[in-house]
């Protein structure tokens, strides 16, 4: 059995009555709407402080440091997106940091240089994305290397080592395993 249900057109004052609650979902929709264009248009975060960068990479090890994991973190989003590397004024032109973008095996350290297995050729890649190379007094003194999903591994300059005393040494473990994996030079016996 069906049923047919019919309606009877309303009066003026019924409709005004039933079209308030959809009044009133389009008015809101108005204001969310308005809401959220506001949110999206309102002003973005302060950029990353150049000089706090250039202390937190120049740390024998940023991430250990509460201070620098939100910096350091913002700035490899930032380069990831292709902003460029901050400046810090107060450093002058004995401090510096800049940045550059890995190419291997150009500008990749030889232990994150790789080439992908079964390639016709070579086509070698480069673990990391690119490096901060920070400057201390006139000496380099810490490059660090960083990828894509916030990974990073510093190499510290031989100055560096002797001023911090203790430092990060996992880009020296990765080089010294890389290097003890190394066939022997041509012509050398075993």
């Amino acid at each position: 059995m069906t049923t047919c249900l019919t309606s009877a057109p309303l009066s003026p004052s019924r409709r005004d009555a039933a079209a308030t609650p959809i009044r009133r979902i389009r008015g809101g929709a108005a204001t969310l709407t308005t809401f959220a264009v506001l949110l999206g248009t309102s002003t973005p975060a302060a950029a990353v402080d150049g000089c706090q960068v250039l202390l937190c990479l120049a740390a024998p090890s940023w991430r250990s440091i509460p201070q620098c994991v939100p910096t350091i973190t913002q700035l490899l989003r930032d380069l990831a997106r292709g902003k460029t590397f901050p400046n810090c004024a107060m450093v002058g032109s004995d401090n510096t940091a800049s940045h550059a973008w890995a190419s291997a095996p150009g500008f990749c350290p030889p232990q994150y240089t790789r080439l992908p297995a079964g390639s016709k050729g070579p086509r070698y890649y480069c673990d990391y994305a690119g490096a901060v190379s920070v400057t201390v007094n006139g000496t380099p003194f810490a490059r660090t290397w960083w990828s894509m999903d916030g990974s990073t591994v510093t190499e510290f300059s031989p100055a560096a080592k002797a001023q911090l005393g203790s430092w990060d040494t996992r880009f020296d473990d990765d080089y010294a395993a890389w290097l003890a994996n190394q066939p022997p030079p041509a012509g050398t016996a075993n």
